[in-house]
């Protein structure tokens, strides 16, 4: 999943802000550090905290990637509990509800799921079923 920055040049750094996600921002004194604060921010932005009432969009595939607008990464983990949380919203289920229907036994193992996924390939697939149209090439790419 990648989201697309701006990148601005003023005397004495940079800084960059997301096309996506009004707000997400970051400086750097040099491109090597924007870069890393770019990488930071967009987590950050995605790894929302619990019942957080934001829901980011997703990344628009209309940027073209160009000298002033580059592509940044989301880390798989957090990438992956984006979308859990995202299609979890999308379907009208609550966080209690969803862990039911997944098997665990509490909905903080939810919860933690939804912040940063580093997930089994068992979860994994229960996650697709409960979740069909669940992208893993979106999280990934």
């Amino acid at each position: 999943m990648k989201y697309h920055f701006k990148i601005h040049r003023e005397s004495g750094g940079f800084w960059a802000e997301c096309l996506e996600i009004p707000g997400c921002m970051t400086q750097g004194d040099s491109k090597d550090e924007l870069f890393a604060n770019m990488q930071e921010a967009i987590n950050t932005c995605l790894e929302e905290p619990e019942g957080g009432a934001f829901l980011a969009p997703l990344p628009d595939d209309s940027y073209t990637p160009s000298r002033s607008v580059v592509e940044v990464r989301v880390d798989p983990e957090i990438a992956l509990g984006f979308m859990v949380r995202r299609h979890r919203i999308q379907e009208g289920m609550t966080q209690k509800e969803a862990a039911k229907n997944l098997g665990m036994k509490n909905i903080f193992s939810y919860q933690r799921l939804e912040r940063r996924c580093n997930t089994t390939v068992g979860m994994l697939g229960k996650l697709l079923v409960l979740f069909p149209l669940l992208s893993l090439n979106k999280v990934f790419e």
